[in-house]
Order: structure tokens, then sequence, then C-alpha cells
């Protein structure tokens, strides 16, 4: 496995994760005051999403300099 399809799939488990402590969150809220760790449980997935999201949206561009190609414009 290559380092780009690596990060593609942490990225995709990572939204998943994310996803699910967002639900927790949310019946947490219903259920009364959640605990302050439950609040704060999607921070740490989310922050990796963000990593992970800017290093493949910069993959197209930095494949395309490194190749030499160049768009018009």
């Amino acid at each position: 496995m290559n380092w780009n399809a690596f990060i593609r799939q942490v990225h995709r488990w990572l939204s998943i994760i994310f996803t699910v402590t967002v639900i927790a969150n949310f019946v947490a809220m219903g259920l009364g005051t959640p605990p302050s760790w439950v609040v704060y449980s999607p921070l740490p997935p989310l922050f990796l999403l963000l990593f992970s999201g800017l290093y493949m949206f910069a993959l197209p561009y930095a494949s395309r300099r490194r190749s030499g190609q160049r768009t018009g414009g």
C-alpha cells in the first residue's frame, strides 16, 4: 500500500469516527448535560481530518508541479 492510499484509508476511517462521536454528542445532549469529554470528543478526529484532507487537496497540485506541467491561463 503506497503512502497516498494509506492517507485516503485513514481519512475514511477518521470520517466514520468523527460521525460517530458527533452522533454520540447529540444523544448525550438529549439526555441532559453531557460530561466535557463527550462534548470535546469530536475535536481530535476533526483536526486529523483537517490535516489529511489538506494533504489530499494539495496532492494534484504537487504532482503537477513535480512533473513540470503548467495549465493555460
